[in-house]
């Protein structure tokens, strides 16, 4: 299965996770069910996990997706790429704990005033960072040996449904809150069983201590990338988390679960990237291993103007109908504070995606030690613009930040791209996207003002939808689109016109 069907396929499937994770959003934001704090407290829980995920992986991840095709030729009883990592990653997580009781005092110190109930919870963040941490490793061999579909949908899917599970047992008041947070540290569990067993089924999952010819050969080129992606995921992480963790110290888990909610609004956009990302990462890895730089291009100028598609199209759908779906979902007034949120992150998320797969280029390269370089760059940005236009701005200027970070740190890496393989992303039709979705956007605003609530919500999605896929496709601003309804029409039993 090619780069492009699998993006499109396990695209598909986060969506259809997408609709039980947006209906777990509205229920923990629904008036009458979950108190702003707790849902605050299950966004913060994800929010520390990413940044003791960081912590614990000691950078294996990223080094399988760098080294695997040195690797994939090994007979499976030889191939130790997958014991090393999860080895690695287990020692990582003991150094976790470690760091986790030692920094315990100064967390309540600073926590405890603003959000006493992430106190409570503070140390069943670590066993659901471990099944984190497992699962994302199995996630990787997934990728890496090209079956990527499998866990996008436990991922994105499977677990959204143990989730509702969890909110529905909430609800029927089966279980209490207390109950219902340490059952969701463990959601993780199944998902691990599902994926370790789709694995080791197909023959890509081996378990060994012998160290194999590969890695007695790259061991030191494999603990200096480590160790340097190591230092780099940590600071990225925590760039990219501080702004709600910062938030719930400043004005606790309130304000927290109102800028969360709005980063997840927001983050709709980024699903599909999620999937492009992934698939896309070993091919890049084959094409630097092959010095086929005609490839890598390819795929950096496909990503780059499909995901801006992606995320322009996902967005104004969202900001066309914003106002309207606070009501008809009957969302807790205290949430639509965050609305500028929204349109700031989201702003930040098609910058994010238009700039294409650039992270993936450079740490499955031999200049991987730039992603360390861009990350500390990004935590310097982060953490002072993070805290100052918190207190001046609230929750708009933690957004602020944000944005501001994350486009600098895509510009330094575009930049550095440019500079080493004369590659950037953009070409004429990133501009006629932008322009196109612009002027779609503000007719479709014009016509519709008028018109509201749910009955308001549909013509305007249903217009700007038709309006702007007739627009990609009359235009041409992307070769994947053709194919894509042609598939759906033979699907149908339409006759393609095309050649």
């Amino acid at each position: 299965m090619g780069i492009r069907r699998q993006s499109i396929f396990s695209s598909l499937l986060i969506y259809v996770g997408f609709i039980f994770g947006a209906l777990n959003t509205y229920l923990f934001t629904k008036q009458g069910l979950f108190k702003p704090e707790e849902y605050g407290l299950i966004q913060v829980i994800l929010n520390v996990n990413l940044v003791f995920f960081s912590i614990c992986t000691l950078g294996g991840p990223a080094m399988m997706s760098r080294f695997f095709p040195y690797y994939q030729d090994l007979p499976k009883k030889q191939n130790d790429l997958f014991s090393f990592v999860l080895l690695a990653s287990l020692a990582g997580f003991t150094i976790l704990c470690l760091l986790a009781y030692f920094f315990q005092p100064l967390v309540v110190r600073k926590f405890q005033t603003t959000s006493a109930l992430l106190i409570k919870y503070y140390y069943w963040i670590l066993p659901y960072t471990l099944f984190y941490t497992v699962f994302y490793i199995l996630e990787v061999q997934s990728y890496i040996s090209k079956k990527g579909v499998a866990p996008s949908f436990l991922k994105e899917t499977v677990n959204r449904l143990i989730v509702t599970f969890l909110i529905v047992l909430f609800m029927l008041k089966v279980i209490n809150f207390d109950q219902f947070v340490k059952s969701y540290v463990f959601s993780y569990v199944l998902l691990i069983i599902f994926l370790a067993a789709f694995l080791y089924k197909r023959n890509l999952l081996s378990l060994t201590v012998t160290i194999s010819p590969v890695t007695k050969t790259h061991y030191k080129e494999i603990l200096k990338m480590m160790l340097f992606v190591y230092a780099g995921g940590i600071v990225y992480y925590l760039g990219l988390n501080f702004d709600s963790i910062n938030l719930t110290r400043q004005e606790g888990l309130a304000p927290a679960a109102i800028f969360t909610f709005s980063n997840y609004i927001a983050s709709i956009i980024a699903v599909p990237q999620r999937s492009i990302v992934a698939i896309t990462s070993p091919y890049i890895a084959q094409a630097w291993k092959e010095k086929n730089l005609t490839e890598i291009s390819r795929i950096y100028n496909r990503s780059s103007i499909n995901m801006l598609i992606i995320s322009l199209f996902i967005f104004l759908n969202i900001w066309l109908n914003i106002d309207d779906a606070y009501t008809a979902f009957n969302i807790n007034p205290t949430f639509t504070a965050g609305k500028y949120v929204i349109l700031v992150l989201g702003l930040k998320f098609i910058i994010d995606m238009g700039t294409g797969v650039n992270s993936q280029m450079l740490y499955t390269s031999n200049f991987w030690k730039f992603e360390f370089i861009t990350g500390v760059v990004l935590l310097f940005l982060t953490i002072p613009l993070n805290y100052w236009l918190t207190q001046k701005y609230g929750m708009v200027g933690a957004g602020i930040a944000g944005f501001i970070s994350l486009t600098v740190y895509n510009a330094i890496r575009m930049g550095f791209i440019y500079y080493k393989f004369k590659m950037q992303p953009f070409t004429i039709n990133s501009l006629k996207a932008v322009v196109t979705a612009a002027a779609i956007y503000f007719a479709i605003f014009f016509i519709t003002k008028n018109i509201s609530g749910v009955t308001g919500m549909f013509v305007k999605s249903v217009l700007f939808s038709l309006l702007f896929i007739a627009g990609v496709y009359y235009l041409k601003l992307t070769p994947d689109l053709e194919p894509v309804l042609n598939s759906i029409k033979k699907r149908l039993g339409i006759k393609s016109n095309s050649v």
